[in-house]
């Protein structure tokens, strides 16, 4: 556990299904982060001052009767001066007004989240905003090679798969497949509109029940002035309809036709890392703009990757690794693995984006052979 900074702007409480880059980001901004997540993890519990399992399954989701008494016990008596959810809680709106009514939430109550995690609402505010949006539909398609079949509320690619004809299961629906390239935008909601940190480029690593799997991602150094004007005007209609605030993201489809909106994240998401800033700490930000205040973005001179590296067969007993410091998220030793579980997050920076693309996949592949072996 890391000692307190006498200097520390108070403690943060943080629940998510995996709280290690909230926390990071939390301690970069000068606060003691508590974290409540599905894991633990060593890198977690590091950068933690104090954590907790969050309670619930990863599939399954999160046991809303215990959450509150589990973020009492991590609370303790240090008065955090905040709460904020990361991913996990889309599916169930309702607990974000749940622990509401014991932590000073900064973030999103469930009425922001439900307006744009529903597919109905979402798709009636793009029609009513003219923001390009995929149709979707709760019945099954007569063409469903066209159709991606999704959950409502989900996050992080692994509840995406093509359709096949089947009827859809409870809280499920289908979206027009949108063929292209998967840009999101990272953006700050203060309720009335949006201001856009920045672009990344995503790209999936595709699993046999996964196809949408979320791989990584490199933040683009700009993108041309006229289509962020534009994606920054529908974000803005997009918040002050659904009074988002704080840190939040866009997905999007560019294409030849140009961009499509296709889903809105209402809280801090997976490109966290890549945008977050010693000089101006984006977890300040989200709090200051929860409140209202004015807050300041960070500038970018040079482009960041992130990407997840996944295992490609089972590994019994997976091996004592000394972790460069440009990777995150690492296995614990011992621990046995089998084919598709996440391994640890590696980062990399370069000149442009596809430097930065470059750099993340080669020191990625120069990792695997801890725990593949020489496949060659």
């Amino acid at each position: 556990m890391l000692a307190r900074s006498p200097n520390s702007a108070g403690f943060l409480l943080i629940a998510a299904v995996s709280g290690r880059a909230l926390a990071t980001a939390a301690r970069r901004a000068g606060y003691c982060p508590l974290v409540a997540d599905l894991f633990c993890d060593t890198d977690t519990v590091a950068v933690s001052e104090r954590t907790r399992k969050l309670p619930g399954h990863l599939h399954s989701g999160i046991d809303t009767a215990r959450l509150v008494e589990t973020l009492q016990d991590l609370a303790d008596r240090d008065q955090p001066v905040a709460l904020v959810l990361g991913s996990g809680f889309e599916r169930a709106p309702e607990i974000a007004d749940e622990v509401a009514r014991h932590f000073p939430l900064a973030g999103n109550r469930g009425a922001a989240i439900r307006r744009v995690k529903d597919p109905e609402l979402l798709a009636s505010d793009c029609a009513e905003l003219a923001i390009p949006h995929p149709p979707f539909r709760r019945d099954t398609p007569p063409d469903p090679e066209n159709w991606v079949e999704k959950a409502a509320g989900g996050a992080g690619g692994t509840h995406i798969r093509r359709a096949n004809g089947d009827t859809p299961g409870p809280g499920r629906y289908f979206q027009r497949f949108v063929n292209g390239q998967s840009i999101s935008a990272l953006f700050i909601g203060n309720g009335e509109s949006a201001r856009v940190i920045g672009f990344s480029r995503q790209w999936t690593a595709p699993a046999p029940d996964t196809p949408y799997r979320y791989g990584g991602a490199v933040r683009l150094r700009r993108i041309d002035r006229g289509d962020a004007a534009m994606i920054s005007s529908w974000l803005s209609g997009l918040t002050k309809r659904a009074g988002l605030v704080g840190l939040c993201s866009a997905d999007l489809i560019r294409n030849a036709d140009g961009y499509h909106l296709v889903e809105i994240n209402p809280r801090p998401g997976a490109t966290l890392d890549i945008f977050d800033s010693h000089d101006a700490p984006l977890v300040e930000a989200h709090l200051r703009a929860t409140r209202g205040e004015p807050f300041v973005v960070p500038t970018f001179a040079d482009s960041m990757a992130a990407m997840i590296a996944y295992a490609a067969a089972p590994v019994a007993q997976f091996p004592e690794i000394e972790w460069p410091d440009w990777t995150a998220d690492h296995q614990s030793p011992g621990t046995t693995l089998v084919a598709g579980d996440p391994v640890c997050t590696v980062f990399a920076r370069g000149r442009s984006a596809a430097a930065a693309k470059r750099s993340v996949m080669v020191q990625a592949r120069q990792l695997q052979r801890y725990w593949e072996g020489d496949r060659t």
